[in-house]
């Protein structure tokens, strides 16, 4: 019936809409007359078959988006993707994040940065009946939560029997679908190409989220695998990766109003949250996260001087931080100015009237959204305390023995009764989470951020603080003695040995026990903490589990009343792949400012300044100025495009994603949306929903004429 449901809806609502939509591909087969008519050249039928061209050439790498485009492994994706593994590989007497990297023989290749991995998706299979059926009305709370992880854990361990696979099981709709996912998991990846960071970083946090743009945000990996062409861990013997089919990379690109489509793995979107939610996100959550992250950046800025060891090992935290301190700032602006909460207000007074006007879907309907609206209040009870407390957790070592001694703990259960993350299947990217904090990780800069965040603790009301955090730290109310709590953390760091890798690898597999008996001051404090931070914990999960009742049977009354509204009807990003699609074109901001779609090499002189972050390579500049184009020119600009505009619908997690003509010929590298429509991960705008590109034209220029990556070149197929 919800199968049902769903499909009708897309059916009707396919006609009279904008290129909104995040679409899972086995929904395309509705959609076909419609990216037909668009422009899509290939069979629609391709792009719904997980294990065909183009769909099994893009990948994920966990966070970021990539594409196979040759018969050797060589994946292309963001510079800001690969930024950790580049980072991972810099030191201030060789910082490739400055300099770049190119790798002319695979011998030459870097590992990435411990954990990384790529993902090909080969099996996406409907188990919503599967959950279903064993959620009894009589399930509720915590009791819910735990038998829905539960199926969820048996599901993913029989799909891992085959070696090789990392499996896992996504809700849609608030949970009113499940899906089980199955990826290969490949482990060896290296960094092989990444420009300099006046070039993959152009512009910098100034222009972030901005138009005109003139960033070449792309860099290279390389998935290798054992000889036996399966998964295995970094080896020198390991070969590259043969995928089952990579995309022809364009060097004609594309033109304004040609049709563009874009395959990957977005994040996460919040289109259907309910009007308190979103007026909460925008008036409480985002003003303070905005304010916890640019008080973390200036805090290591301070601490971390630029061009020192301890401000490379932050670079990549950094980079994190500011893109969506920048982000919250432009949601922010967009919510204030525009109009998103009104019409969310509007429309949903206008489902409930829907609602209301028919006994029988007021019986169906009305009571879930009745319990989710007391839920979300619920959910918000100490929402600035939870905050300061996760920004506390950029303290590494605090937050690392808690993550150790909870492994301690979980190890104590059967596989199948450990918490997600801590199973045996999850061994291996705890460990390299631990190798990674080494260069990620300088004690002065945990330590003031340790200390900064403890002090916006002190100042919560009493029923906001938790106790046994008050009693470890001496914290008694809000007049701390900041001298006081400064010593105690100066000798915590001093006598903790979390700081180093062998030290921290050493815990694992170790008892409660051992412990409970350590005399290190960080380890004490995770065992100080373990009660309370368990019994959240299971709160939490009390919570998610009601909100597993209301939230799906909420989702049924919006996607019907949707239907009636003739509106799309598609899932929140959720991690998973989609595929969304639509056109090359500018947009006009504001009154009197009009936007073209296209930037050009001309634009990077015009910005260059010699000084980060305008500081365009002088083999650049000087490629620029000798104007040998040939090959990569725009024909109607008759100069090299750098970036694009589109009107795909996208969101963090696509970054990487290739953007693909009608032919699915790689024509650019989604990177960035535009400030005016940041607020797109709510509320979708057709008029301001922008997405920004990387040219293939001058990432191809760029390799050939500044960088001399031949070697790549010529391992790719380019079309011209």
């Amino acid at each position: 019936m919800k199968k049902t449901m769903l499909a009708m809806a897309l059916l009707v609502s396919a006609n009279g809409w904008a290129d909104e939509g995040m679409w899972q591909p086995h929904q395309l087969p509705e959609l076909e007359a419609v990216l037909k008519s668009k422009g899509l050249e290939i069979d629609a039928a391709s792009i719904t078959q997980l294990t065909t061209f183009p769909m099994n050439a893009v990948i994920s790498l966990g966070g970021c988006t990539a594409s196979f485009i040759s018969n050797q492994g060589l994946a292309v994706t963001n510079h800001h993707c690969a930024y950790g593994s580049i980072q991972h590989n810099s030191t201030a007497q060789n910082n490739l994040l400055q300099t770049g990297f190119l790798a002319k023989t695979l011998n030459e290749e870097l590992p990435a940065s411990p954990g990384s991995k790529i993902f090909v998706t080969e099996q996406v299979s409907n188990v919503t009946k599967q959950i279903n059926q064993e959620l009894t009305p009589q399930l509720l709370g915590k009791e819910r939560f735990d038998k829905i992880d539960q199926l969820r854990k048996e599901l993913i361990a029989e799909c891992e029997a085959t070696a090789g696979y990392r499996c896992g099981v996504y809700s849609f709709h608030g949970g009113l679908e499940y899906y089980l996912i199955k990826q290969l998991e490949i482990k060896d990846v290296r960094l092989v190409h990444a420009p300099a960071g006046g070039v993959g970083k152009f512009g910098g946090d100034i222009d972030n989220w901005m138009w005109p743009r003139h960033t070449g945000d792309y860099s290279f990996y390389r998935a290798y695998v054992g000889k036996d062409g399966k998964p295995a861990e970094f080896n020198a013997e390991n070969v590259p990766f043969t995928p089952p089919s990579f995309l022809k990379v364009s060097a004609k690109g594309v033109q304004e109003n040609d049709f563009v489509m874009v395959i990957g793995y977005p994040g996460r979107t919040n289109r259907y949250n309910t009007a308190f939610e979103l007026k909460n996100m925008f008036t409480q959550n985002l003003p303070l996260s905005k304010a916890y992250r640019e008080q973390t950046i200036e805090l290591i800025k301070q601490i971390a001087p630029a061009g020192s060891e301890a401000r490379i090992k932050y670079e990549s935290i950094l980079a994190g931080l500011a893109n969506y301190a920048k982000n919250y700032e432009g949601m922010l602006a967009s919510y204030q100015k525009g109009t998103t909460q009104q019409r969310k207000d509007s429309s949903e007074q206008m489902m409930q009237s829907w609602i209301k006007a028919d006994a029988g879907r007021q019986a169906r309907f009305a009571p879930a959204l009745k319990n989710l609206q007391q839920l979300s209040e619920q959910s918000i009870e100490f929402q600035q305390r939870d905050l300061i407390l996760n920004y506390f957790g950029y303290a590494q070592t605090f937050s690392t023995a808690r993550k150790l001694y909870r492994l301690a703990h979980e190890s104590t259960k059967p596989n199948e009764d450990r918490e997600t993350g801590y199973q045996e299947r999850d061994q291996e990217r705890f460990a390299a989470g631990l190798k990674r904090m080494s260069r990620s990780f300088d004690p002065q800069v945990d330590l003031e951020i340790a200390m900064h965040f403890l002090k916006h603790y002190s100042q919560l009301p009493a029923k906001q603080r938790v106790a046994a955090f008050d009693t470890f730290f001496g914290l008694t109310g809000a007049d701390v003695d900041e001298k006081a709590l400064k010593e105690k953390l100066q000798a915590m760091y001093q006598q903790t040995k979390l700081g180093d890798e062998v030290e921290r690898l050493a815990w694992v597999g170790k008892s409660v026990d051992d412990f409970k008996a350590s005399e290190d001051p960080m380890i004490q404090f995770a065992v100080a903490m373990f009660d309370t931070d368990l019994a959240e914990e299971n709160a939490g999960k009390e919570l998610m589990g009601k909100f597993a009742v209301a939230r799906p049977k909420a989702m049924e009354a919006v996607i019907a009343f949707n239907k009636t509204q003739n509106k799309p009807v598609y899932a929140d990003a959720n991690g998973t792949l989609r595929v969304t699609f639509g056109t090359v074109q500018g947009y006009q901001p504001r009154d009197a400012v009009s936007y073209s779609p296209f930037t050009t090499v001309k634009g990077i002189v015009e910005k260059a300044t010699g000084i980060d972050p305008f500081d365009a390579p002088p083999v650049q500049l000087a490629a620029i100025q000798k104007a040998d184009f040939a090959g990569y020119t725009h024909p109607v600009l008759n100069t090299v495009p750098v970036n694009f505009l589109s009107n795909v619908d996208t969101t963090g997690g696509n970054s990487g994603s290739p953007t693909l003509n009608g032919k699915a010929e790689l024509v650019g590298l989604l990177f960035d949306g535009v400030i005016e429509g940041i607020i797109g991960d709510v509320d979708y705008d057709p008029a301001l929903n922008r997405s920004i590109h990387v040219d293939s034209r001058y990432m191809l220029w760029q390799m050939e004429k500044a960088d001399g990556a031949a070697n790549l070149l010529k391992e790719m197929e380019i079309v011209r």
